[in-house]
């Protein structure tokens, strides 16, 4: 496997374990209509089906009426350009064209799905394309080399009449530009005067080039380089696309076109750009580094040589990421949207000047907690919007759509502009942004020790080396040493590099304090001193869970090896309970975040137990950034049909509208009254607002029986159950817990003990 980058987040096996379970790739297809009945397959198939075959005959725009044309994009490639890997075959792009096609869907909510062509030849590969076209309402055209590309793109975008696109070239151009308008207001310099040099004449670097000069910077201002030197007019074997940007210039090397320059933009390969350069170029100099994984120069050379410099790179660990992700998204979204022809110079000089302006706004709290509590603000070190910033979905777009309905590319203009931003507003997925949430808020708060109490478990080591590099607090292992270290060794960890601590619970300085300690607390529960030395020395739950109490630690996950209720009776006997505890799960499903209790404390709780179970949910959820809505789920609806459980749960309600709570409640009822407002027209006394997020279940069977089962059934991620209200964060994963898995227990730990996630 080639070396990705020295500060990659995960291992090589981490990586294929993403990619092939639970089931392989990162797509599959879901229907949007009922396909429960007689009636629904008549509607969906034959007959019915031919209603609309016959309109779109007569009128083949009614595709976007009666299909998902609408909101479909192909993402496309051949391989020969895979990432900066270069030609690996058709198959081998794969990958990265699923992950494309997610990508699509979760920034801007469009359908997508990749399709990979067996050929490299581009007449071929035109022909294919464009006899397949019309099945989307885009084309995202990716990783095919330079120079085909150019002529790809362009002939497919005369023969096809949806937007085609070809993100390698396009999408870097427009954050590349996005960045350019915002680092020339700050550096106090004008588009149309600095002098721009390109380093790298690529695809990406031309197109970066060739929108730069559609935003203001003018052409005789620009010199291109290329690996054989400066691109000058007249010189010898130079392609028509490059040769549409020569200049006319006596300069002929990289050093020489930098003397005097105020921007240099690189597209090229790592070392490209030496400190010498740097320091020859006018004051302010703007230097965007953006080849990957390593740019032409680092920020930490620019620095030492230029203090005034203005820098981007391609990478996330740098201030001001130039990233795709900011771009081809919102292009589509806007240019669906208006069934627009093509993505024509004036849409993404748009989008351009729109990231450009989000940049300048204020940034939300969320936001900056996601980039580990930095706060963001423009200036120097922020002139390009970050990847989550939740304002992009409906800032953009319709910037894009009205440059496509001014421009006359548009089928289907937008006449109520504020009306679209409130429709893009509700395609943002909250499920999609919580674990971003948590993270981020966890990254802003103090830095938190978490103790790996099953630290020799090769998967628990990948998680604690994950939990660290993605900067979520301090793992501790716990465990010998020397096997700790083979078993690293074997997952392809070195761990010298990985700094992490280790705590062999045996010899540990602490264990005559934790003894006695935990003695004091246990002698009148039965146990001998030598019962709890036992404890301590070799039960790393015990020793886990009494670092925590002692203060050696902040919180600790663990159940990887053992099950949820003896991790959960040993921890208790070390930690004590707050005021209530409960299981809290979490389903990530259908767009919308729903929250399960108790899914694995109480077994069959009274009215008292599911009023203090309501209360501590609502809690934990508000904390989360949510507003809970509470709906207490039964077999009965509101008495009918009457039982005991039915009458226990009326007497919850009952409890909680004794001690006047401010949260939504309401009970019993069924999952159908609580999830979909519309189907509560006959009970109009129903108190809540809107459906319901927090889902309390009458007893702790029923919890782990549904929500295991909508896992099981591809329904939904669950995350949990996540134990709540102990005196320190314990989180307990299921037997042989993925790494995924134990890292996010991880993280809620650390968040439970002290961040808070804004709504």
């Amino acid at each position: 496997m080639p070396d990705l980058t020295d500060k990659q987040t995960f291992s090589d096996e981490d990586a294929l374990d993403f990619h092939r379970y639970p089931a392989p790739g990162k797509i599959s297809m879901a229907p949007i209509k009922p396909m429960a009945t007689q009636r629904d397959l008549s509607l969906a198939y034959s007959p019915g089906v031919a209603v609309p075959v016959l309109a779109i005959a007569a009128d083949i725009d009614k595709a976007y009426d009666y299909t998902s044309k609408g909101n479909l994009v192909a993402v496309i490639s051949n391989g020969t350009a895979i990432l900066g890997l270069g030609n690996l075959g058709h198959m081998a792009s794969k990958p990265v064209m699923e992950g494309k096609s997610v990508l699509f869907k979760r920034f801007a909510d469009v359908d997508s799905f990749d399709v990979e062509v067996k050929t490299t030849d581009p007449d071929e590969f035109i022909t294919v394309v464009k006899n397949i076209g019309d099945t989307w309402g885009g084309i995202n055209l990716e990783d095919i080399k330079s120079p085909e590309c150019f002529e790809i793109e362009s002939q497919l975008q005369d023969l096809l009449d949806i937007p085609v696109f070809h993100d390698d070239q396009h999408g870097t151009a427009i954050i590349s530009t996005a960045g350019l308008i915002n680092a020339c207001h700050i550096a106090g310099k004008k588009l149309e005067d600095v002098k721009v040099v390109l380093a790298g004449a690529g695809a990406a670097g031309l197109s970066s080039i060739g929108l730069m000069k559609a935003a203001g910077v003018r052409h005789e201002n620009t010199v291109i380089v290329d690996r054989d030197g400066v691109v000058y007019r007249g010189r010898d074997h130079v392609d028509q696309w490059k040769a549409a940007h020569a200049t006319d210039t006596h300069l002929r090397t990289l050093e020489e076109a930098m003397v005097g320059a105020d921007v240099v933009i690189g597209l090229s390969a790592k070392g490209a750009i030496t400190k010498e350069m740097v320091a020859s170029m006018a004051p302010r100099p703007i230097i965007f580094a953006m080849a990957n994984p390593d740019p032409e120069i680092t920020p930490e050379d620019v620095l030492s040589v230029r203090s005034d410099a203005i820098i981007a790179t391609g990478r996330s660990d740098y201030p001001n990421q130039v990233n795709n992700v900011l771009g081809f998204p919102y292009i589509f979204r806007g240019a669906l949207d208006v069934r627009a022809r093509r993505v024509n110079h004036e849409m993404k000089v748009a989008c351009a000047e729109a990231l450009a302006a989000l940049a300048r706004e204020d940034v939300p709290d969320e936001v900056a907690a996601a980039y580990r509590g930095r706060k963001l603000k423009f200036g120097p070190d922020y002139i390009i919007p970050t990847p989550f910033d939740p304002r992009l979905i409906w800032f953009i777009p319709p910037f894009v759509a009205q440059a496509a309905m001014d421009t006359g590319v548009a089928r289907k203009p937008i006449e109520d502009m504020d009306a679209y931003r409130a429709s893009l507003r509700s395609r943002l997925d909250p499920s999609a942004a919580l674990m971003q949430n948590i993270s981020g808020a966890v990254r802003a708060a103090p830095n938190k020790r978490v103790v790996f109490a099953e630290g020799e478990e090769t998967a628990v080591i990948r998680a604690a080396w994950g939990f660290k590099q993605a900067e979520l607090g301090t793992p501790i292992l716990i465990g010998r040493e020397e096997l700790i270290r083979k078993n690293a060794a074997e997952a392809g960890l070195n761990f010298d590099e990985m700094d992490i601590q280790i705590v062999n619970a045996r010899v540990s300085e602490h264990n005559v304090d934790y003894t006695d300690w935990l003695y004091e607390r246990l002698q009148r529960r039965g146990y001998l001193k030598r019962d709890v030395q036992r404890m301590i020395n070799q039960d790393r739950n015990y020793f886990a869970a009494a670092m925590c109490a002692r203060g050696q630690a902040d919180c600790m996950v663990t159940g990887v090896t053992r099950n949820f209720n003896m991790v959960l009776k040993e921890v208790r006997r070390v930690l004590d309970v707050k005021e209530r505890m409960i299981g809290l799960s979490i389903l990530l499903a259908k767009g919308r975040t729903l929250f399960v209790a108790d899914t694995s404390i109480h077994e069959l709780p009274n009215a008292e137990e599911l009023a203090e179970i309501a209360i501590q949910a609502a809690e934990t959820v508000r904390k989360l950034g949510k507003t809970p809505r509470v709906a207490f789920l039964s077999y009965s609806t509101f008495g009918n049909p009457p039982g005991d459980r039915g009458e226990k749960v009326r007497e919850a309600i009952r409890i909680l509208d004794q001690r006047g709570c401010d949260f939504e409640y309401e009970g019993e009822m069924p999952p159908e009254l609580a999830l979909d407002p519309e189907a509560r027209a006959a009970y109009p006394f129903m108190r809540l607002s809107g459906h319901a997020n927090v889902l309390v279940m009458p007893a702790i069977h029923s919890a782990a029986i549904s929500t295991r089962l909508v896992q099981q059934l591809g329904g939904a991620t669950v995350i949990g159950p996540l134990l709540v209200g102990l005196e320190k964060s314990v989180q307990i994963v299921s037997l042989g817990a993925s790494v995924s898995e134990i890292i996010t227990a991880a993280t809620f730990a650390a968040y439970e003990e002290g961040a808070d996630v804004e709504e």
